[in-house]
C-alpha cells in the first residue's frame, strides 16, 4: 500500500510549490517588462504609473535597424502620403530617415548582432574544445603538480574582467589586437577556458575508465578511444559547458566596451548607446535587448534536457 501523506507533508509541498512560482515570477518578470516595452510607444515606455495594457506596434524595431536624423519642419503631406507604412511611423515621431538615393541607411545594430554571434560561436567552440582535452587528460592521467595546476586555472576567474581590462587595452594596443574579433575571441576563450576544464573534468571523472581500457584492448588507439567511447558518453557535460560559456560570451560587456570601438564591437556596449531626440530611446533599446536575448534562449531550450542532466550529473552516487 502506498504511504498516506500526513498533512505537514502536504502542507510543505504546497509552500515548496508555491514558493517556486514566486520566484519564477520574479525571474521573469524583468523579461516580460523588456519585451512590453519593446512593443510600446514610445510616450508610454516612461509612463506613471506604468502601462500595463496597450496597443502593441513594431516602430521601436523600425527605429533599431534604421538610421534617422530629427526633422527641423513638418514633413510635406505629398511626401509623407506617398512613404510606406513603416516610414510613416518614423515621420510621426518627428525623425526621418536617411537615405543614400533610394536606399534606406541601416543602422549599426546588425554589424553588432553578428559581431556577437561571431565571437561568442566561435569562442565557445574553443574554450569547450580545449577545456575538454585538458580535463580528459586530468582526469586519466598523472599529472606532477595537478593540484596546483587545477588551482592555477581556477584563479584566472577570481578577478572581474574589470579589473583587467586595462592592463589588456595596453597589450592588445601595442600587439594591434584592438578592436578585432580575433582579440575579443582570445579573451572569451581564455577567460571561459578555467570554467570549461572544471565543469568538464566533473563530467570525466564519471564516466568509468574501464569502457577506454576495453576499447584498448580490442586494438583502439587512445585517440580513436576518446573519439569514439569518451566524447558521446561526455555529450551530456559538453552541452551543459557549451550552454554556460556562450552566455558568458554573449552578454560580456567589460571587454566589449573597453577592446572595441566599431569593427568589432558587440550588441551590449551598442544598444544602451541608442539615443532618441536628446533623451534615451527606452522603446529601442527595450527592443534591441529583446532581440538580443533571442538567440540565447534558442540555444538554451534546444539543450534544454542536456542542460537539466549535465547540471545534475554525478549527484547522485552509489
Amino acid at each position: 500500500m502506498a504511504a498516506v501523506r500526513t498533512s505537514s507533508e502536504v502542507a510543505f509541498n504546497r509552500i515548496a510549490i508555491a514558493a517556486v512560482l514566486i520566484a519564477t515570477l520574479i525571474f521573469l518578470a524583468p523579461i516580460y517588462w523588456i519585451a512590453s516595452t519593446a512593443f510600446k510607444p514610445k510616450e508610454l515606455a516612461v509612463s506613471v504609473p506604468p502601462t500595463v495594457l496597450f496597443e502593441p506596434e513594431v516602430t521601436p524595431f523600425i527605429r533599431l535597424f534604421t538610421k534617422r536624423v530629427q526633422m527641423q519642419k513638418p514633413v510635406d503631406p505629398q511626401v509623407y502620403e506617398a512613404a510606406p507604412w513603416w516610414e510613416k511611423r518614423i515621420y510621426d515621431g518627428g525623425e526621418r530617415v536617411l537615405k543614400v538615393g533610394k536606399d534606406v541607411q541601416l543602422s549599426q545594430y546588425p554589424d553588432r548582432f553578428m559581431n556577437s554571434l561571431i565571437v561568442a560561436v566561435i569562442s565557445t567552440v574553443l574554450a569547450v574544445g580545449m577545456g575538454t582535452f585538458t580535463a580528459y587528460g586530468f582526469s586519466r592521467f598523472k599529472i606532477a603538480g595537478e593540484a596546483d595546476l587545477l588551482f592555477f586555472i581556477l584563479s584566472t576567474r577570481m578577478l572581474p574582467p574589470v579589473v583587467v581590462a586595462i592592463p589588456m587595452f595596453l597589450m592588445y594596443r601595442v600587439v594591434g589586437l584592438n578592436d578585432s574579433h580575433i582579440g575579443l575571441i582570445i579573451l572569451y576563450v581564455a577567460f571561459n577556458l578555467s570554467f570549461s576544464v572544471w565543469l568538464m573534468k566533473g563530467f570525466m571523472d564519471e564516466i568509468p575508465k574501464e569502457y577506454e581500457e576495453a576499447a584498448l584492448v580490442d586494438g583502439y588507439t587512445r585517440m580513436q578511444a576518446f573519439f569514439k567511447i569518451v566524447l558521446p558518453e561526455a555529450a551530456t557535460g559538453i552541452a551543459a559547458t557549451a550552454v554556460f560559456c556562450f552566455i558568458t560570451a554573449w552578454n560580456e560587456y567589460a571587454f566589449a566596451l573597453i577592446m572595441t570601438n566599431r569593427r568589432a564591437q558587440t550588441a551590449p556596449p551598442f544598444i544602451p548607446s541608442q539615443i532618441g531626440s536628446g533623451l534615451p530611446d527606452w522603446t529601442t533599446i527595450a527592443a534591441g535587448t529583446f532581440l538580443f536575448l533571442l538567440p540565447v534562449a534558442i540555444f538554451t531550450f534546444l539543450l534544454r534536457n542536456h542542460l537539466l542532466r549535465g547540471v545534475t550529473f554525478g549527484a547522485i552516487r552509489k
